[in-house]
């Protein structure tokens, strides 16, 4: 009869007093629940928005059409934002990276929501030397050009790093 012995390991301080898991291992496992519960957290803020935004927009539009398109707008591109950073935390989540090209995208939309708030408070005013009228303009160009340079740095990010398959 042969027995075969085993080799000792050395085991750590925080083995010892919890054996079965490391600090190390219930902090990725807090992380992952934290992830997941501000995901799941943004998606009911997404959905109760969205409906918010319908159910408003069927009372409101009677007053006046315009106004009520606008705001729809706005809500359901402060929902895509929310979409967007809820991915952006299950890709994190998923590949332990975080990447630029979310948060860019999320800069463009708030961007472009931006613009259309701007541009629909900007409608009644049509005195073109009317200092809020040329902010509002100033603002709208330096939307655009936030805009054209996220646009570009995203595409300088996928040509830099291309996504390998």
């Amino acid at each position: 009869m042969s027995t075969t012995v085993q080799p000792r390991t050395r085991r750590t301080s925080d083995q010892a007093n919890h054996p079965g898991i490391s600090a190390g291992t219930l902090l990725q496992r807090v992380e992952h629940l934290l992830y997941r519960a501000a995901a799941f957290l943004l998606v009911v803020a997404a959905v109760a928005l969205l409906v918010t935004a319908v159910l408003e927009t069927l009372s409101t539009w009677t007053s006046g059409v315009d106004q009520a398109i606008v705001r729809l707008l706005d809500r359901v591109l402060l929902a895509l934002m929310l979409a967007e950073i809820t991915y952006t935390l299950s890709q994190a989540e998923r590949t332990h990276t975080l990447t630029a090209t979310p948060f860019l995208v999320i800069g463009i939309i708030a961007a472009v929501r931006r613009m259309l708030i701007v541009t629909a408070e900007s409608v009644g005013r049509t005195d073109l030397h009317s200092s809020v009228f040329m902010g509002g303009l100033a603002e709208l160009g330096v939307l655009a050009v936030t805009i054209l340079v996220f646009t570009l740095a995203m595409r300088w990010q996928a040509s830099a790093w291309p996504v390998s398959e």
